[in-house]
């Protein structure tokens, strides 16, 4: 789907008469099992065959890229190839492994906070207010050539200190618990140890900067959980349900 809805929309823009500013959203999962502690957009891109479909999102992206940046160059669309590290925010939800809504929804509910693998693989969480302006930022720099650029937050966590950070703030009434990858994913899982980008190119382009600390994101959502729960904080910081609860 990634790739033929992206080819598609190539090809139209191709045909429309018009050259609009293409914005391709592409992601860090294509920088695959590399290692380096900051990824840039000059690294080569590779990932493994050695495990069942892990990297099959991240073939279709790098796919896309290449459609980008093939179409930019032959047809002279200004394009712009935008590397998505983790994007967090409202109305996020816990499915397809997004980490922070199923952290903050087991610590407000005082489920215990599950953590796969040994935790100490980080990421790198950005804002999606602050991914937006980025966004936007960097679709006025879309040239013929072809621009590649990593949109995301540099600062780094594992997700043991994910998970006590979230567990923390939501009140730390639950357990931090471990389960391996086979568990969570249902075949052999091969993780990215570490995914955090390096920023230049994003800075030096448009001179963006962060205005949303993984802290205040964290608290919104906790906020926005309660509140879906039905609960309020009093003065004193305890939890306040604003209507009865009933038994299973």
């Amino acid at each position: 789907m990634n790739i033929a809805a992206c080819e598609r929309l190539l090809r139209a823009v191709t045909g429309s008469g018009w050259k609009p500013q293409v914005v391709i959203a592409s992601s860090s999962e294509v920088y695959g099992h590399n290692v380096e502690s900051l990824l840039d957009e000059e690294m080569d891109l590779n990932v493994s065959t050695r495990v069942g479909t892990r990297w099959n999102y991240s073939v279709s992206k790098i796919a896309d890229e290449a459609l980008g940046l093939s179409y930019a160059r032959r047809f002279r669309i200004p394009v712009t190839v935008a590397r998505l590290f983790n994007t967090v925010g409202p109305r996020q939800r816990g499915r397809y492994g997004m980490v922070v809504p199923r952290f903050v929804e087991q610590a407000v509910s005082g489920k215990p906070v599950t953590v796969f693998g040994d935790g100490t693989q980080t990421r790198s969480f950005c804002d999606v207010r602050d991914t937006v302006v980025a966004l936007d930022a960097v679709a006025g720099e879309a040239n013929c050539d072809g621009l590649v650029v990593n949109v995301g937050n540099d600062r780094e966590i594992s997700m043991n200190d994910l998970a006590a950070l979230i567990n923390e703030r939501a009140g730390g009434y639950s357990e931090i618990v471990h389960k391996p990858y086979r568990e969570a994913y249902g075949e052999d899982f091969e993780d990215i140890r570490r995914r955090r980008p390096k920023l230049d190119r994003l800075r030096g382009l448009t001179g963006f900067k962060h205005q949303y600390t993984l802290e205040q994101t964290v608290d919104e959502l906790i906020a926005l959980r309660r509140e879906a729960h039905g609960e309020t904080l009093d003065g004193h910081g305890t939890v306040v349900r604003s209507w009865p609860q009933h038994a299973a």
